[in-house]
């Protein structure tokens, strides 16, 4: 087996909506903010090569949205999905599974892109199973108001009308075994319902791709929970959870939206779990 670490574009959000109830004077010293108040994140997929196949996690925002969405999310940078592919030696037509950790834009836009003449859309993938669950497409598909803006039908609905789309089977357990696609998943539902992470067995190391129950470094203390979670008490528990064991076993844990830092592991401390260690994909995937 075989990991990348695939940069699919860099975008800012609003550090307040990013760390909930976490006064600014705290959270900046690790996420500074521009003078919109904006901190930097990315949107890093992960691609694993595992035998004949080549499952890549997430695929970021895409760029089929129109420059008015894109203005909200300030854009910066020059990574992409195709270069960080071509990069290390593969293209999109490759890849033979996308599973997406949960269906809100950021995640999951880059799974479907325009026609050749724009007068609609296709998967961006056309050689690719496309991955989620049943209970999270219903969700996802039939929005609540708070989370509608991050649904959008573009991005849902050509990978069902494709006939790609496939559903992992879910659990009542917060953990599933090995999936079809040869990795466990944790199931996490505070941020949104049946957010799926991957727990990928790699040289004798758990790596956890970390989506949005750990956005960024900034978010290690357990209260430290952002505003977009749809249910933010759950987030807690399941995040207290999973950084103990994550502690206990240590797992390294990949981290999505954090734009300066791509790995980390984490310890016991008087404090509670904390940062230990940080990594660069390159040297631990070698």
């Amino acid at each position: 087996m075989n990991l990348y670490s695939i940069e699919a574009g860099n975008f800012k959000l609003d550090g307040g909506a990013m760390f909930g109830v976490v006064p600014k004077s705290i959270w900046q010293k690790t996420n500074p903010a521009d003078a919109n108040n904006m901190i930097e994140l990315a949107t890093r997929c992960l691609l694993i090569e595992d035998g004949d196949r080549l499952i890549l996690i997430d695929t970021g925002m895409g760029n089929k949205q129109s420059e008015k969405f894109f203005g909200y999310y300030y854009l910066w940078g020059d990574h992409s999905l195709d270069t960080s592919l071509e990069k290390v030696g593969f293209h999109r037509d490759d890849i033979t599974d996308v599973f997406m950790t949960h269906l809100h834009f950021d995640h999951c836009g880059g799974s479907v892109q325009w026609n050749k003449d724009r007068t609609g859309y296709e998967v961006a993938f056309k050689n690719a199973r496309f991955w989620t669950n049943e209970s999270h497409w219903k969700w996802a598909t039939e929005p609540n108001k708070r989370e509608r803006a991050s649904f959008l039908k573009e991005n849902l609905w050509p990978m069902h009308e494709s006939g790609q789309l496939n559903f992992i089977r879910s659990t009542n357990s917060n953990i599933a075994e090995t999936s079809v696609l040869g990795f466990g998943v944790f199931y996490a539902d505070g941020h949104t319902e049946k957010q799926m992470l991957p727990m990928i067995n790699y040289k004798e190391k758990t790596i956890v791709y970390m989506g949005d129950l750990l956005p960024t470094v900034g978010h290690i203390p357990v209260p430290y929970v952002m505003g977009y979670d749809t249910r933010p008490l759950l987030t807690l528990s399941e995040k207290e959870q999973f950084l103990k064991m994550a502690a206990d076993e240590n797992f390294y844990l990949f981290l999505e939206h954090d734009a300066h830092n791509q790995l980390i592991t984490v310890k016991h401390t008087e404090k509670g779990v904390r940062l230990n260690e940080t990594f660069r994909a390159d040297e631990l995937f070698k």
